[in-house]
């Protein structure tokens, strides 16, 4: 018989260790001075030298109530908002947010099925975004709040080498993304611009500033002058004297660089995947790849820098990865990327739930 007051040593031992285990399961409370210091991590860096940047995952902070879908354009404008441009299954298109990433307002419901290219230009004083939805065949001129201001359909005048009509509807005209040539439109004149066909029929239109066609060129084929998937398009003006218009010719692994009016000039092939579009910052050239990766060339396009280049091929040009395969630094499926007025890089990609990183320039 054991004496309640002189428990044996198995009770003891017992009674000891169930007070340790219910010790390391309760809840523990923290302290003002606890709380006031949130676990540290080291902060993810990419680059080398003067290309140096910060990973800033998640940068964009939407709403509960609104959904990224694939991430496909990004814009800054003159006092630092950044657009994104995306498929929302939410019909929220275009959101607008401020450079901590705060959400400001969103619109384009219209424009949200099929979301893909998107350019900012300034005009004559103000700001407008030029957008190639893919699944309406048109491209689209609207200002900062989404009013519509121009609206232009295929090209029904434009006309192939030979001297046949590039299109018999409009089914065959899907715009992928828009160059500006120098000049605004605005007091200081020109304003054309240019239209990527780029997962139609493989051509380049010029426009005026007005919407007016003017010409044509490219077309199917892998020999100089001839475009696979005209992805991305840009008016290249590192050299101001000589502005050219450089077209990511995607399928083709290659860029092209021609004249203002369309004649072939030249090509880059080396240290490219699956280029999609472009950012300039004074000499040097912004190329986000598809195939995982951004690339920074300099200004005589040899390469400076690749920024997250993912090592797996499986999650290169992957539109829908598992949340838990994304790894900080490492990019999947990079479809546009700018350079910010600070020299920060906004790299978005074609994940079908989004993904917006911000590469926050430390060196």
């Amino acid at each position: 018989m054991t004496n309640s007051k002189n428990p044996s040593r198995r009770t003891f031992l017992n009674t000891a260790l169930g007070a340790a285990v219910a010790a390391s399961i309760a809840p523990r409370v923290l302290r003002a001075e606890d709380k006031a210091k949130p676990p540290t991590t080291r902060p993810t860096i990419v680059g080398e030298d003067q290309h140096t940047y910060e990973v800033i995952d998640d940068w964009s902070k939407l709403p509960l109530s609104k959904q990224f879908g694939n991430t496909h354009g990004v814009c800054e404008t003159a006092d630092g908002r950044i657009f994104i441009h995306n498929a929302s299954p939410t019909g929220d298109a275009v959101c607008e947010f401020d450079p901590d990433g705060k959400f400001i307002r969103s619109w384009g419901k219209q424009f949200a099925g099929g979301a893909h290219g998107m350019q900012l230009r300034k005009e004559g004083g103000d700001e407008f975004l030029y957008l190639a939805p893919t699944g309406m065949h048109k491209v689209f001129k609207t200002d900062l709040k989404g009013d519509l201001l121009l609206e232009i359909g295929y090209p029904k005048d434009a006309k192939n080498s030979a001297g046949q009509p590039c299109y018999a509807d409009e089914s065959k005209f899907v715009p992928t993304n828009i160059a500006f040539a120098p000049g605004d439109g605005g007091a200081n004149g020109g304003g054309d611009f240019y239209v990527a066909d780029g997962y139609g029929s493989n051509y380049i239109h010029q426009y005026s500033g007005k919407g007016e066609y003017i010409r044509t060129w490219g077309g199917v084929g892998s020999e100089p002058g001839q475009l696979k998937c005209p992805h991305g398009i840009w008016c290249d003006t590192r050299d101001s004297k000589n502005p050219m218009i450089v077209v990511a010719d995607r399928a083709n692994v290659r860029l092209q660089y021609f004249t203002l009016d369309g004649k072939y000039i030249s090509m880059v092939t080396d240290e490219l995947r699956h280029p999609c579009h472009f950012d300039q910052r004074g000499g040097e050239l912004l190329i986000p790849d598809l195939k995982g990766r951004v690339t920074i060339f300099d200004k005589d396009n040899k390469l400076i820098v690749h920024l997250g280049d993912n090592p797996s091929e499986k999650l290169r040009a992957n539109n829908g990865p598992a949340r838990e395969q994304l790894v900080s630094g490492q990019f999947c499926s990079p479809h546009q990327a700018i350079w910010d007025r600070a020299g920060n890089i906004y790299v978005v990609e074609w994940i079908r739930y989004g993904r917006v990183t911000k590469l926050r320039h430390v060196a």
